[in-house]
């Protein structure tokens, strides 16, 4: 292994800036362990500057969320001819898009659930979607601002004006139909897809605080499921990576109608740069595959020097 000069790019402003400054630092300190020279940049408007004073050999980019994730971060680094990790700028403009997420994966011939955008002031008026459905913004990762809405709900019906939901902070949202079931999620690195964790939240859904909540989710790996599913997860992730053109390591979600078998599985986003917390899927799928948190991080980097050098 050869030592290198590693930018540990994190933070940012974005909903998602604690847990990318969990994720930085976790990377940050394994790079360390591994001989490596590390520069920790909390991301500013200034960031340019400092990625060009420290002048590294590759950034790892632990950012979640925009501009990290959507292709800003990505096509800046692109500008200054900065090799750097995950996926780049094409790819992070899609993947981050839900729209543009299916409008690209299920000609391909990945099942995701239907769905449609709605002003979110519309919501007020009437159910965009017979219940139960989903509201979600169309670029936010982490399960930020999701809401679920049923008859027994607290949001009313219709959706009352003064009710918190993601209405209040987004001007149009994605509504798609609510799958029931079993929450799946599959993480893919390199060229191999890891394994199948179902999840579990103690209450409630699987929503930003279950995620980065120590406590208040149960991981099920392998999950207990039939091994179809399995199967059908790993290869709908990997196909997803491929044909996104997916970089480093990504993380599929799924829910699972448990009562329809595999006619009941649906792919609802890639996360192009998933969390690397201690609480993160990726770093627990590569650990009971036998990899180490300072390996997944090693082999990341090495697939970015790989990439850049054919480049």
């Amino acid at each position: 292994m050869t030592a290198l000069h590693i930018a540990v790019l994190m933070g940012g402003w974005s909903a998602e800036r604690e847990v990318s400054l969990s994720s930085g630092n976790g990377v940050a300190d394994a790079l360390e362990s591994l001989g490596h020279r590390v520069t920790r940049i909390d991301m500013g408007r200034d960031v340019a500057a400092k990625l060009a004073d420290a002048q590294p050999d590759l950034v790892f980019n632990a950012l979640h969320g925009t501009p990290g994730e959507d292709g800003s971060v990505q096509g800046l680094m692109d500008l200054m001819g900065l090799r750097y990790t995950h996926s780049g700028l094409a790819t992070s403009v899609i993947a981050i898009d839900k729209v543009l997420t299916k409008q690209v994966l299920v000609p391909a011939g990945i099942p995701m659930p239907g769905g449609r955008i709605v002003k979110s002031a519309d919501v007020h008026d009437a159910d965009p979607l017979p219940r139960p459905y989903v509201l979600k913004p169309v670029n936010e990762g982490s399960s930020v601002g999701v809401a679920i809405v049923t008859d027994a709900g607290n949001y009313g019906n219709p959706i009352a004006r003064d009710a918190t939901g993601p209405w209040q902070e987004f001007d149009e949202l994605l509504a798609e139909p609510y799958v029931r079931g079993r929450e799946l999620t599959t993480a893919v690195l390199g060229d191999r897809a890891l394994g199948v964790t179902e999840l579990r939240p103690k209450s409630g859904w699987y929503d930003y605080d279950a995620k980065y909540t120590d406590g208040m989710t149960d991981h099920i790996f392998p999950a207990e499921i039939p091994d179809e599913i399995t199967q059908a997860c790993m290869a709908l992730a990997l196909q997803a990576h491929r044909v996104l053109g997916c970089r480093g390591t990504s993380r599929s979600d799924f829910r699972w109608d448990d009562e329809r078998g595999v006619d009941g599985l649906f792919l609802l986003e890639v996360n192009t740069q998933p969390g690397m917390t201690p609480l993160s899927l990726v770093p627990e799928q590569a650990r009971h595959t036998g990899m180490s948190y300072p390996e997944l991080v090693q082999a990341i980097v090495d697939e970015a020097m790989a990439e850049s050098g054919r480049s």
